[in-house]
């Protein structure tokens, strides 16, 4: 019997939350947003997934100038770097279902990247630490799919799309009668003082891209002053384009999204850190575009961020399968 996609979740991250939670702790928009990452992590293990593929971009502490593919699946281990209060260390992964998501989408026109040692960072460890771990409870075995979304040239979202597409086909034929969600992780609007690496201003941007350009295998080096420019950058969230952007998860529509906004458009109106939507757009593709239900939304400045968390039904049950 083949497998079948049981739920879907889009969810904004932040490692902000993690280490700043105090500064926010009176607004009820934070509490607000981090208790529907709780209600996820709770839909999906009521969904008993056998194994959850995480579609988020890299933050460059796992990939670098030095090579920057435009998806990457990981295969076997997978290990989190743990900055700021996420996860640090190996993650269970899926190699099976990894191997076969890589094949699948050869056979299906993607000459993907794929990698034996995937090093992630919070674009895929917040998804693990705030929805796929439960208190007291093995964590479910992951596949992670990283979406370069931060070094131009990207995917565009036409591309990215189709790629949601041979995923969803790629999913459904894996052999093994196993039930798989799905999680698309990372905006929405926000700007990340993150320069076009081609061609940086300031001194600033100067040293960003030399950190992208030297960090394999010492990003930690980096990281204070890095750390430094992206807390005090300043907010530029964009409300409008988050509503308009979630109606097309919630209504099932989000595949018009590249036919409503042009790559560059999403940038100018909602920031270099909204290029992240690409994760939405993967998972709501792999789950055939069926709409959604928002848990929460909550503009937080605070954080950089326009938060959101969505959840999408996946494939009906099928009478006498098996519990």
């Amino acid at each position: 019997m083949p497998s079948r996609v049981v739920l879907g979740i889009g969810a904004s991250h932040t490692t902000l939350m993690n280490t700043h939670w105090e500064r926010v702790d009176h607004l009820e928009r934070a509490h607000r947003f981090r208790n529907a990452l709780l209600e996820a992590r709770d839909l999906l293990r009521a969904t008993r997934p056998d194994a959850v593929v995480v579609v988020g971009p890299n933050h460059f502490r796992g990939f670098w100038l030095d090579l920057m593919p435009t998806f990457t699946v990981g295969v076997d281990e997978v290990i989190s770097s743990g900055e700021h209060g996420t996860p640090k260390g190996a993650l269970p992964s899926h190699s099976p279902l990894g191997h076969h998501i890589c094949s699948g989408l050869l056979r299906r026109g993607f000459d993907i990247a794929f990698s034996s040692r995937l090093t992630v960072d919070h674009g895929i460890s917040h998804a693990v630490q705030w929805i796929v771990q439960s208190p007291g409870l093995p964590v479910t075995p992951i596949v992670p799919i990283v979406v370069n979304c931060f070094a131009p040239p990207l995917p565009s979202l036409e591309r990215t799309r189709a790629f949601g597409d041979a995923l969803a086909l790629a999913l459904r034929d894996f052999p093994d009668d196993s039930r798989i969600a799905v999680i698309g992780t990372g905006g929405l609007s926000h700007t990340l003082p993150f320069p076009d690496w081609r061609a940086p201003v300031s001194d600033n941007d100067k040293f960003l891209v030399e950190s992208w350009r030297s960090g394999r295998g010492r990003w930690e080096d980096f990281e204070a002053r890095r750390r430094n420019i992206v807390v005090n950058a300043t907010p530029r969230l964009n409300e409008e384009f988050d509503s308009s952007f979630l109606s097309l998860v919630l209504d099932g529509r989000i595949a018009e999204l590249p036919d409503r906004f042009t790559d560059d458009a999403i940038t100018n109106l909602a920031g270099n850190g909204a290029a992240e939507i690409r994760a939405w757009l993967v998972m709501v593709a792999a789950l055939h575009y069926r709409p959604g239900r928002l848990l929460a939304y909550s503009a937080m400045p605070e954080w950089l961020t326009g938060m959101a968390v969505s959840v999408i039904s996946g494939d009906p049950e099928i009478p006498g399968e098996k519990q």
